[in-house]
């Protein structure tokens, strides 16, 4: 081959030396490492339920935009009855079915039980390349797989209500009776994350 081709490509900026780009296009994660990182007994039962529905492992924004296309993953809309979804910068709004049907349950029951009032969802359906983005700003983000990686997973805040950021001791507490009821009734697994002030909830495949 040319020596040519084996020291530069142009490009439209400048010239690139192949190690550069090479490097370029590699991912900002290593699947093998991540699969290493040991889960939790807490959370393993997070992550059976959510590759219970024969989504892979969401790598990148083509993977995703795949099983929306192919209608497997749901658009989730930025308000409905009893929730909210915040500002997403390092999530997409979007989940299989049956994660989206039951927050929508969830949200519905909340707001009767609570008069009309709303929870927020913080943080939906992550891809690997979200996750490595998220980690660079916060440094409690899994290094591992998380299930959000799955399309089934979204967190809930505990500490905004009605579109308000201020601790609510009556929401919180409200908002748990609805999580403990889907709990009940074997459609949701949940873990009380207090770092990030939020409730993690994983649908099961009931």
């Amino acid at each position: 081959m040319k020596k040519v081709l084996l020291a530069v490509l142009l490009s439209g900026f400048g010239i690139l030396s192949l190690a550069q780009v090479s490097k370029k296009k590699l991912p900002c994660y290593d699947i093998k490492q991540m699969m290493r990182v040991e889960v939790t007994p807490l959370y393993q039962p997070h992550l059976d339920a959510a590759r219970s529905f024969g989504i892979r492992l969401l790598e990148d924004a083509p993977m995703v935009q795949k099983y929306i296309a192919s209608g497997k993953l749901k658009k989730i809309q930025k308000t409905g009855k009893g929730y909210k979804i915040q500002k997403l910068d390092y999530s997409r709004p979007y989940m299989v079915g049956k994660a989206k049907s039951t927050l929508e349950k969830m949200g519905a029951r909340f707001s009767r039980e609570t008069g009309g009032h709303t929870f927020t969802v913080s943080s939906l359906t992550r891809t690997l390349e979200d996750q490595c983005r998220l980690r660079r700003v916060n440094a409690n983000a899994a290094i591992g797989i998380s299930s959000h990686n799955y399309g089934n997973s979204f967190d809930i805040s505990y500490i905004r209500f009605n579109d308000v950021l201020k601790y609510n001791p009556k929401m919180e507490i409200a908002l748990e009776k609805v999580l403990q009821y889907y709990l009940k009734k074997g459609m949701i697994l949940y873990i009380k994350e207090r770092q990030q002030s939020c409730y993690h909830i994983t649908i099961r495949n009931y």
